[in-house]
Parts: structure tokens; C-alpha cells; sequence
């Protein structure tokens, strides 16, 4: 028969497991949880999932002779004083083309302001063959207060679309931006302005 003593200790070095154990649950999804921005990024990148676009260093696709309309949509979010719309509300290019599209951006106000675009097509079915080569997405862009600057986008639509139950019959995709304020210390903002001219 074990003693009240023997079962005490059994019994703390049973709790001492289930601590262990709940503890290292904690950090595995600690982990987890730290890197999920990272991995639904590079997830949506690789599918196409909600929308997201391509990024591609050039286009080598074959021009089917097939167009499609491309609608642009664009949007500031709040606390950026900027405008911001399309030249252009929509194109239309042959599938496979190489498109040029610009957008304008004004800073309204009377101090440099980064901001940082993102992005995302709809039907989302076509993030996965929507290609962008160069776009000012890519990076964070400086206004100048009250400063204007034309930024382009260079696209193309993958072939690949038509062979795609969910996508061979679609004629219209838009491509939509939302510019976001870059939260950075005055100092940066003045020094990355003065050697940028936007775009």
C-alpha cells in the first residue's frame, strides 16, 4: 500500500508533466501564431487565394487572341492624406498581352507622407493568373506635401486562365489598391523624400 507521501509525490510529478506539457503546447502555438502573417502571405501568393496577384520578373506567354476587361479600383484608408485614383478606369487587353496601366497619387497635405498600397483582384479565381512585372505596390512611396506623381503597373493575364474550369470563361477582372499610412519618424520621412521623386 502506498504511503499518503509516496502518492503526494506521484502526484507532483503527475502535475509537473501536465505543466510541461501545457507549457510547451503554449509555445508551439506561440510560434505558430507569430509566424501566420508570414505563412497566409506566402499561401496566398502561391494560390492565388483571395485574390492576391503574381509578382513575375517578365512576360513570356503566348497572346491568345481573347481579350479581357481590366477594372481598376482605388481606395485610401483613413489617416492618409492622400488622393489617389486610376488614369484610367478600365482597359481592355488581349490574355497573355503585357498591360500598362498608371495611377495618381496626391499628398494633400503640408508635410512628406509615406503610404504602402496593397492589392488584390476580383473574381479571386484570378489572383492565381493575374502577373504583375513592376507595380508601385512593391514598395512604400514618399509624397512630397502637395506633391503629384504618376505610378505605373505592368501586367499580363497567364494563358494558363482558359484552361481552368474556374476561370476559362471570365471577360472581367478588377484589380483593386488600398493605400495604408507607413507609421515613420519625421527625420526618415524628409531624407527618403528628398531622394525620391515618386513612382
Amino acid at each position: 500500500m502506498e504511503s499518503n507521501e509516496d502518492k503526494s509525490a506521484k502526484m507532483s510529478r503527475n502535475n509537473t508533466r501536465v505543466v510541461a506539457v501545457c507549457l510547451g503546447a503554449l509555445a508551439v502555438m506561440g510560434a505558430v501564431t507569430a509566424a501566420s502573417p508570414t505563412l497566409y502571405t506566402m499561401f496566398c501568393k502561391a494560390t492565388g487565394y483571395n485574390g492576391t496577384t503574381q509578382r513575375s520578373a517578365a512576360n513570356a506567354n503566348k497572346v491568345l487572341d481573347r481579350t479581357i476587361t481590366v477594372r481598376f479600383d482605388s481606395n485610401v484608408a483613413s489617416g492618409l492624406p492622400w488622393s489617389f485614383e486610376p488614369d484610367v478606369k478600365k482597359m481592355t487587353v488581349k490574355i497573355g498581352e503585357t498591360g500598362l496601366a498608371f495611377f495618381r497619387a496626391t499628398n494633400n497635405s503640408d508635410k512628406p507622407v509615406t503610404g504602402q498600397a496593397s492589392y488584390n483582384v476580383t473574381p479571386e479565381a484570378l489572383g492565381l493568373y493575374f502577373n504583375k512585372i513592376q507595380c508601385f505596390c512593391f514598395n512604400e512611396q514618399t509624397l512630397k506635401p502637395h506633391q503629384t506623381v504618376e505610378m505605373p503597373v505592368t501586367f499580363f493575364l497567364d494563358p494558363k486562365m482558359v484552361d481552368d474550369r474556374d476561370t476559362e470563361t471570365l471577360s472581367e477582372v478588377t484589380l483593386s489598391y488600398v493605400f495604408y499610412p507607413v507609421d515613420r519618424p519625421a527625420a526618415t520621412a524628409d531624407a527618403s523624400s528628398k531622394g525620391k521623386s515618386g513612382g
